[in-house]
């Protein structure tokens, strides 16, 4: 799970789960507040534009809201927006803080009319979590038990009437109670190099960087679907700028910059390419075992299975079996390969498609 292997995520500028250089003010600056400046996710915007503004004119609070998609598409941005749009305020929290229905009551009696609560990464919540969030999201009221054995007494507590944004990476992990008491649910997709270029340029503002379109469009091209990872290559290429430019981005010190952090124009970097060359060259393209990749790379399993293939599998590079990760004819070409003479075996022997 996405939880585990941290250090590995640190390390990696274009891994999307948030590290502790996310975490600063300038990563919330960069963050639009309105439906307006969110820029991409039109399906989404324009539905949720209709579902908050159909809750105003009735006065009620928006339905609870299930966002999920891959880390770092705008879960946490999107639901501040909701936020801000119904004109209430917003408490922020995540599935594995709660770890007592104790913290969950508190949260929930501190909420006043119509406001928002967001749990991030809400497939983390314990079982004995969600059976007292049930009756809170369906009748607004908590459930509490006082007391244990033959005095024990149940206590019932009127809730105010809120909205629960819930956000998590893995939708197939929430329970099917759970899911089902979400009246809107909506599908973060990746973002294309255009609106990542759209992406950067703000942010390059709101930063005071100098950055033309060319430049922008590279890092868009690396970015691997994700604006987090736009914003941070966008810092990270700034530095470049700073010291061996004249501080503005164009697209040849963007090149240099990223050349330089080994992020390749499909926004592979350096551990994707050793998880790949150690399938073809140490394994003839495949089916190894992921346990068995792992320890030839030096890596954690679960990093590999969670960082990498993800992205490998959306560009097609690679393929899981009954029997192993294979690599395709694609990871060959643009890894520079020929197929005949290095693979070991012709590419209709190696690719499982």
């Amino acid at each position: 799970m996405l939880e585990t292997g941290d250090m590995e995520f640190e390390n990696r500028v274009v891994t999307p789960v948030r590290t502790g250089s996310d975490t600063d003010d300038i990563e919330f600056s960069l963050r639009p507040s309105t439906l307006n400046e969110y820029i991409g996710q039109e399906k989404v915007k324009e539905n949720l534009r209709i579902f908050i503004e159909a809750a105003k004119k009735r006065g009620e609070p928006l339905d609870h809201v299930l966002l999920y998609g891959p880390p770092g598409l705008g879960k946490t941005t999107l639901s501040a927006i909701i936020a801000h749009e119904m004109g209430v305020n917003i408490r922020i929290t995540s599935g594995p803080a709660i770890e007592k229905p104790g913290d969950l009551a508190a949260l929930l009696t501190n909420l006043s009319d119509g406001d928002v609560l967001f749990i991030d990464e809400i497939h983390r919540l314990s079982r004995a979590i969600e059976e007292v969030l049930y009756p809170a999201l369906e009748d607004f009221a908590l459930d509490i038990i006082i007391g244990k054995g033959p005095s024990a007494r149940s206590l019932r507590i009127d809730l105010p009437k809120f909205t629960l944004v819930g956000a998590t990476t893995r939708s197939g992990q929430l329970t099917a109670p759970l899911r089902d008491r979400f009246g809107v649910m909506l599908r973060l997709e990746l973002y294309t190099h255009e609106q990542l270029c759209d992406i950067i340029m703000r942010s390059s503002v709101i930063l005071g960087i100098g950055c033309d379109k060319a430049g922008a469009m590279e890092m868009a091209g690396r970015s691997r679907g994700t604006p987090r990872i736009a914003n941070r290559l966008l810092k990270r290429v700034r530095d470049f700028a700073e010291v061996m430019g004249d501080g503005r981005i164009n697209k040849d010190i963007a090149k240099i910059a990223l050349d330089r952090l080994e992020i390749d124009g499909l926004g592979l970097d350096s551990m994707d390419k050793r998880m790949l060359n150690m399938i073809i060259k140490g394994y003839n393209g495949g089916p190894v075992g992921l346990e068995t990749l792992a320890a030839a790379i030096g890596e954690e399993a679960v990093t590999l299975e969670d960082v990498c293939e993800p992205y490998l599998m959306q560009l097609g590079f690679l393929s899981r079996t009954p029997r192993g990760r294979c690599v395709t004819g694609l990871a060959y070409k643009h890894l520079g390969y020929n197929i005949e003479n290095d693979g070991g075996e012709p590419l209709q022997q190696i690719a499982f498609d």
